[in-house]
Protein backbone atom coordinates (compact mmCIF):
# COMPACT_ATOMS: atom_id res chain seq x y z
CA UNK A 1 0.00 0.00 0.00
CA UNK A 2 1.29 3.44 -0.91
CA UNK A 3 1.52 6.01 1.90
CA UNK A 4 2.40 9.68 1.62
CA UNK A 5 3.66 12.30 4.10
CA UNK A 6 3.97 16.02 3.38
CA UNK A 7 5.72 18.91 5.04
CA UNK A 8 4.49 22.23 3.69
CA UNK A 9 6.02 25.70 3.93
CA UNK A 10 9.40 24.30 4.96
CA UNK A 11 12.08 26.97 5.23
CA UNK A 12 14.50 25.45 2.73
CA UNK A 13 14.61 26.13 -0.98
CA UNK A 14 13.22 23.40 -3.22
CA UNK A 15 16.45 23.27 -5.19
CA UNK A 16 18.49 22.43 -2.09
CA UNK A 17 15.94 19.86 -0.91
CA UNK A 18 15.97 18.12 -4.31
CA UNK A 19 19.70 17.47 -3.98
CA UNK A 20 19.02 15.39 -0.86
CA UNK A 21 15.85 13.75 -2.21
CA UNK A 22 17.72 12.47 -5.26
CA UNK A 23 19.95 10.44 -2.94
CA UNK A 24 17.10 8.51 -1.29
CA UNK A 25 14.61 8.03 -4.12
CA UNK A 26 14.06 4.33 -4.87
CA UNK A 27 15.98 3.05 -1.82
CA UNK A 28 14.63 0.92 1.04
CA UNK A 29 13.57 2.96 4.07
CA UNK A 30 16.37 1.71 6.32
CA UNK A 31 19.02 2.58 3.76
CA UNK A 32 17.42 5.98 3.10
CA UNK A 33 17.39 6.83 6.83
CA UNK A 34 21.07 5.84 7.10
CA UNK A 35 21.91 8.00 4.09
CA UNK A 36 20.07 10.98 5.57
CA UNK A 37 21.79 10.56 8.94
CA UNK A 38 25.20 11.04 7.30
CA UNK A 39 24.25 13.73 4.80
CA UNK A 40 25.76 17.06 5.92
CA UNK A 41 22.97 19.31 4.66
CA UNK A 42 20.31 21.16 6.60
CA UNK A 43 17.60 19.80 4.29
CA UNK A 44 18.51 16.24 5.32
CA UNK A 45 17.15 16.78 8.86
CA UNK A 46 13.82 18.02 7.50
CA UNK A 47 13.55 15.22 4.95
CA UNK A 48 14.38 12.64 7.64
CA UNK A 49 11.41 13.87 9.70
CA UNK A 50 9.09 13.61 6.70
CA UNK A 51 10.35 10.11 5.89
CA UNK A 52 9.79 8.96 9.47
CA UNK A 53 6.29 10.44 9.29
CA UNK A 54 5.57 8.49 6.09
CA UNK A 55 6.73 5.27 7.77
CA UNK A 56 4.52 6.00 10.80
CA UNK A 57 1.57 6.70 8.49
CA UNK A 58 2.09 3.34 6.76
CA UNK A 59 2.28 1.60 10.11
CA UNK A 60 -0.80 3.27 11.56
CA UNK A 61 -3.11 3.71 8.56
CA UNK A 62 -2.37 0.57 6.56
CA UNK A 63 -1.14 -1.78 9.31
CA UNK A 64 2.20 -2.39 7.59
CA UNK A 65 4.15 -4.49 10.08
CA UNK A 66 7.30 -5.39 8.16
CA UNK A 67 9.09 -2.07 7.74
CA UNK A 68 11.96 -3.73 5.88
CA UNK A 69 9.69 -4.07 2.83
CA UNK A 70 9.01 -0.32 2.56
CA UNK A 71 10.74 1.60 -0.21
CA UNK A 72 10.82 5.31 -1.04
CA UNK A 73 8.80 5.44 -4.26
CA UNK A 74 8.10 9.17 -4.37
CA UNK A 75 10.33 12.01 -3.20
CA UNK A 76 9.40 15.49 -4.45
CA UNK A 77 10.19 19.04 -3.38
CA UNK A 78 7.94 21.67 -4.94
CA UNK A 79 8.49 25.37 -4.52
CA UNK A 80 6.35 27.18 -2.00
CA UNK A 81 5.72 30.88 -1.49
CA UNK A 82 8.70 33.17 -0.93
CA UNK A 83 8.85 35.57 2.00
CA UNK A 84 9.99 38.89 0.60
CA UNK A 85 12.20 41.22 2.61
CA UNK A 86 13.97 44.47 1.75
CA UNK A 87 17.40 45.41 3.01
CA UNK A 88 18.48 49.03 2.61
CA UNK A 89 21.76 49.61 0.79
CA UNK A 90 24.02 52.58 0.15
CA UNK A 91 22.86 55.69 -1.72
CA UNK A 92 19.15 54.97 -1.22
CA UNK A 93 19.10 51.64 -2.98
CA UNK A 94 17.15 48.63 -1.80
CA UNK A 95 18.30 45.03 -1.89
CA UNK A 96 15.48 42.49 -2.16
CA UNK A 97 15.81 39.23 -0.23
CA UNK A 98 13.65 36.19 -0.95
CA UNK A 99 13.39 33.59 1.80
CA UNK A 100 12.30 30.61 -0.25
CA UNK A 101 10.07 27.84 1.07
CA UNK A 102 9.14 24.42 -0.29
CA UNK A 103 6.61 21.63 0.02
CA UNK A 104 8.32 18.26 0.59
CA UNK A 105 6.36 15.09 -0.31
CA UNK A 106 7.64 11.58 0.37
CA UNK A 107 5.75 8.41 -0.57
CA UNK A 108 6.62 4.93 0.65
CA UNK A 109 5.22 1.61 -0.55
CA UNK A 110 5.60 -2.06 0.33
CA UNK A 111 4.43 -3.24 -3.09
CA UNK A 112 6.91 -4.38 -5.68
CA UNK A 113 4.92 -2.91 -8.56
CA UNK A 114 4.69 0.47 -6.81
CA UNK A 115 8.46 0.77 -6.65
CA UNK A 116 10.36 2.83 -9.15
CA UNK A 117 11.79 0.85 -12.02
CA UNK A 118 15.50 0.87 -12.61
CA UNK A 119 16.40 3.26 -15.38
CA UNK A 120 18.18 1.63 -18.34
CA UNK A 121 21.76 2.61 -19.04
CA UNK A 122 22.11 5.36 -21.66
CA UNK A 123 22.82 4.14 -25.16
CA UNK A 124 26.22 4.76 -26.65
CA UNK A 125 26.22 7.52 -29.24
CA UNK A 126 26.85 6.46 -32.80
CA UNK A 127 29.25 8.22 -35.08
CA UNK A 128 27.71 9.70 -38.23
CA UNK A 129 27.72 7.29 -41.16
CA UNK A 130 30.01 7.97 -44.09
CA UNK A 131 28.27 8.98 -47.35
CA UNK A 132 27.32 6.00 -49.49
CA UNK A 133 29.20 5.21 -52.65
CA UNK A 134 27.67 3.98 -55.83
CA UNK A 135 29.58 1.06 -57.31
CA UNK A 136 32.04 2.13 -59.96
CA UNK A 137 32.15 5.81 -58.97
CA UNK A 138 34.91 7.66 -57.23
CA UNK A 139 34.18 9.05 -53.79
CA UNK A 140 33.02 12.66 -53.83
CA UNK A 141 35.74 15.18 -53.04
CA UNK A 142 35.15 18.06 -50.72
CA UNK A 143 34.84 21.41 -52.45
CA UNK A 144 37.75 23.78 -51.82
CA UNK A 145 37.08 26.60 -49.39
CA UNK A 146 36.19 29.88 -51.11
CA UNK A 147 38.90 32.52 -51.08
CA UNK A 148 38.13 35.64 -49.12
CA UNK A 149 38.72 38.98 -50.68
CA UNK A 150 39.88 42.03 -48.75
CA UNK A 151 37.31 44.06 -46.89
CA UNK A 152 36.10 44.71 -43.39
CA UNK A 153 37.30 42.25 -40.80
CA UNK A 154 39.70 40.29 -42.99
CA UNK A 155 42.86 41.61 -41.36
CA UNK A 156 44.25 43.03 -44.58
CA UNK A 157 44.39 46.67 -43.61
CA UNK A 158 45.54 48.97 -46.39
CA UNK A 159 45.24 46.39 -49.14
CA UNK A 160 42.78 48.59 -51.06
CA UNK A 161 44.18 52.02 -50.42
CA UNK A 162 43.78 54.70 -53.07
CA UNK A 163 46.59 55.79 -55.31
CA UNK A 164 48.88 52.76 -55.37
CA UNK A 165 49.52 51.00 -58.61
CA UNK A 166 49.02 47.55 -57.15
CA UNK A 167 45.56 48.34 -55.86
CA UNK A 168 44.48 49.67 -59.25
CA UNK A 169 45.64 46.44 -60.89
CA UNK A 170 43.67 44.30 -58.44
CA UNK A 171 40.50 46.32 -58.96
Amino acid sequence: MRTVARARFVRVSARKARLVLDQIRGKPVGEALATLAFTPRAAARIIEKVLRSAVANAEHNHQVRNLDDLRVVQAVADGGPSMKRVQPRAMGRAFFIRHRTSHVTIGVSDETNGARRETPAPRATREPAAPRQVRGEEPAKAAPAPRRRGGKGTGRAGARSKGTAKSKEKA
